[in-house]
């Protein structure tokens, strides 16, 4: 119908004109017209044409790559449906565990809070913060799961536990002196391990109701004590030396109950131990005597070696002044005479070397004899009260160690100091060997 009307229009238009042509050149001129305005109305519709094909065209591109789009949604959807399923299964069986395990958290949260509970209470840390650990009482005693803010409350204490044990605080607490009195004092707390207070060290005393911070009534020796002295002196961010107890207390414990050497001789070392320190305070008197004794002679010697006349004060004088006073004796006289003044320097010069020596020797056997006394007093006890309490062999194992350790303490330095003197005096004799030598040598030249 819409080609008929186009053609009934398209002849109406051409004929009408042709109608009115006079002459044959406006008939051509009206028929080329028309035939220009045909190919026109022709182009319009051949491009109506393909605007509307092209159009159409893109209609169904687009419905395809809709098309596509849905069943690759529909694909995904799939697989996220699957999953999801799976996911499912894997809750459900999660939850199955959980609900089952979910029985076992009452005993595990009362076994974990009496157990922190107990870190706490025995914490340094606790001295800063009271009562940090009382609702773990309550905690561990219920009889129904506790709620997520309990657990949280629980984690949260043992966090501030393992925080606070790194860090060193000062703050202020009551501390219970030595004689008694309890005073508020300003505390350096070392993590959980030590604390000071005043140059003092502190002790954590859990047995106590009340004050648990005590002040040990014996201090360690005073190159820990200096320590603590400037921990509590020390500025912010300075650093300082300090022993640390890892132990929170009983290294600390055992440093202060343990003997000082001077305690150990007097316990331990008994008679024996007595009589070794008498032995080596007597050997090293003897050693200075000695030594201040030949430094003496050998700075004489020395002086009469830088001049001419023989002094009889010193025995290189003596030996010299033998050719003085026998000028016209014969070589082999001489040197007999030499010889024999030698030997009576020599005397002198090694006196009191002989003793020292026995005392070095004497002083590891009273150790020896110390050990066996210390033996005896042990089997003593093993034969009265038996190997049930290592106790009481203690003290006859101590008395053996003290002796031993005395008896080489005396020897080895009486050793030593006799063999530098007994040096010094092998080279004063040496001298006085060399310098009669040389006068018999230059006597005999002179007289060759």
């Amino acid at each position: 119908m819409i080609k008929l009307s186009i053609f009934v229009a398209t002849s109406i238009l051409v004929l009408s004109p042709l109608a009115s042509a006079q002459t044959l050149d406006e008939l051509a001129r009206i028929v080329r017209e028309a035939a220009t305005a045909e190919t026109r109305i022709n182009q319009q519709r051949e491009a109506t044409f393909v605007k509307e094909r092209n159009n159409q065209r893109n209609l169904l591109t687009q419905a395809r790559q809709e098309l596509a789009r849905e069943n690759e949604r529909s694909d995904r959807l799939a697989d996220e449906y699957d999953k999801n399923e799976r996911s499912l299964a894997e809750l459900e069986t999660t939850l199955a565990e959980r609900m089952g395990n979910l029985g076992e958290l009452f005993g595990v949260v009362r076994q974990a809070s009496g157990d922190v509970q107990a870190v706490l209470d025995d914490s340094m840390v606790t001295a800063q913060m009271p009562g940090r650990s009382q609702f773990l009482s309550g905690l561990a005693q219920r009889r129904e799961l506790p709620t997520v803010p309990e657990l949280r409350q629980l984690w949260s204490a043992m966090v501030t536990e393992i925080a606070e044990s790194g860090k060193v605080v000062k703050f202020t607490a009551t501390v219970e002196r030595t004689s008694g009195e309890k005073q508020d004092l300003e505390i350096i707390r070392l993590g959980v391990f030590n604390a000071v207070s005043n140059g003092q060290f502190l002790d954590w005393d859990i047995s106590k109701s009340r004050v648990n911070l005590i002040e040990l009534a014996r201090q360690p020796v005073a190159r820990f004590s200096s320590m603590a002295a400037d921990l509590q002196s020390a500025a912010p961010g300075e650093v300082v030396a300090f022993p640390v107890d890892f132990t929170r207390g009983q290294i600390l414990r055992a440093v202060v109950q343990s003997k000082t050497p001077i305690e150990r001789v007097k316990e331990d070392g008994g008679v024996v131990g007595y009589v070794i320190i008498g032995v080596g305070l007597f050997g090293l008197l003897l050693c200075l005597w000695k030594g201040f004794a030949l430094f003496t002679t050998g700075s004489k010697m020395s002086r009469q070696q830088t001049i001419e006349t023989a002094s009889k004060a010193n025995p290189l004088g003596r030996v010299l002044a033998i050719y003085s006073d026998n000028p016209d004796a014969d070589i082999e006289t001489l040197e007999l005479k030499l010889d024999e003044a030698i030997l009576r320097e020599t005397a002198p010069i090694e006196t009191g070397l002989s003793f020292i020596k026995v005392l070095y020797v004497v002083a590891p056997l009273l150790g020896l004899l110390g050990t066996v006394v210390g033996m005896i007093a042990t089997f003593q006890m093993i034969t009265l009260f038996g190997t049930g309490d290592p106790r009481m062999m203690a003290g006859g194992i101590s008395t053996a160690l003290v002796t031993t350790v005395l008896g080489l303490v005396v020897a080895i330095p009486l050793t030593l100091l006799h063999s530098f003197l007994q040096g010094k005096a092998k080279a004063l004799i040496q001298v006085l060997e060399e310098q009669a030598a040389g006068l018999i040598a230059r006597l005999a030249e002179k007289r060759g």
